[in-house]
């Protein structure tokens, strides 16, 4: 199935791309101090926000502290309620062709992701940069070493091999989303029943129950 994307893919096969080839992008980047407004305050509870294997299990092979906090708004086939704290967020999210996911990001200082690879290139990943503090910060994609920086967007493929790290003294947050990869036919129907089958995967009804037991203790209901 990715080689089948590769070749009826719309946007080049690329590990990070020119944001030229996504016409919405514009408009998420505008309106990134609304996301901030919102992400602020999300940040009073920081502490209780979950680390991201303890929502999804599957991560733990990169990530097993905390120093890689998830505010979830959606994935897995549903939405959470988080979105409620987060309306203009979710709003501006809805102007993303085949949005698939979407968390704020949280790593904290000296956090660092070792090399390794997404499950499957029928999803791209767009990360938009609201809190990035100076000093020594990146992400590798392939070749690639990127820098996130506040307001901008950064959008790749997370199935060529990456790593990231954070080696100042501040917190970095972005905007983490998943979306459809742009396809022709029969391609993109092939890609659609294949994400919609996901959700109904052992891993995935996990991570629900995971993040529906979270919600209870963060929101008490």
């Amino acid at each position: 199935m990715e080689r089948l994307n590769r070749t009826f893919s719309k946007v080049p096969n690329v590990a990070v791309f020119d944001n030229a080839a996504f016409g919405w992008l514009g408009d998420v980047e505008r309106e990134w101090l609304t996301i901030r407004a919102e992400l602020d305050a999300v940040l009073v509870r920081k502490d209780e926000l979950a680390g991201l294997q303890e929502i999804l299990p599957d991560v733990a092979s990169v990530t097993r502290d905390r120093d890689w906090k998830t505010f979830m708004l959606t994935g897995m086939g549903v939405t959470s309620q988080n979105v409620r704290a987060c309306p203009h967020t979710w709003r501006i999210l809805q102007r993303i062709p085949g949005l698939s996911g979407a968390m704020f990001s949280i790593f904290e200082p000296g956090k660092r992701l070792p090399p390794h690879r997404g499950p499957y290139n029928g999803v791209l990943r767009l990360h938009l940069g609201l809190i990035v503090p100076s000093g020594d910060i990146a992400i590798r994609v392939g070749s690639q070493v990127c820098r996130w920086s506040e307001g901008s967007a950064l959008v790749f493929d997370d199935s060529y091999e990456h790593e990231a790290w954070n080696m100042s003294d501040g917190v970095r947050v972005v905007l983490f989303v998943d979306f459809v990869r742009p396809l022709r036919f029969p391609a993109n129907l092939l890609n659609a029943l294949l994400l919609k089958l996901a959700t109904f995967s052992i891993f995935v009804r996990e991570a629900k129950r995971n993040q529906r037991r979270w919600e209870l203790d963060f929101y008490g209901h």
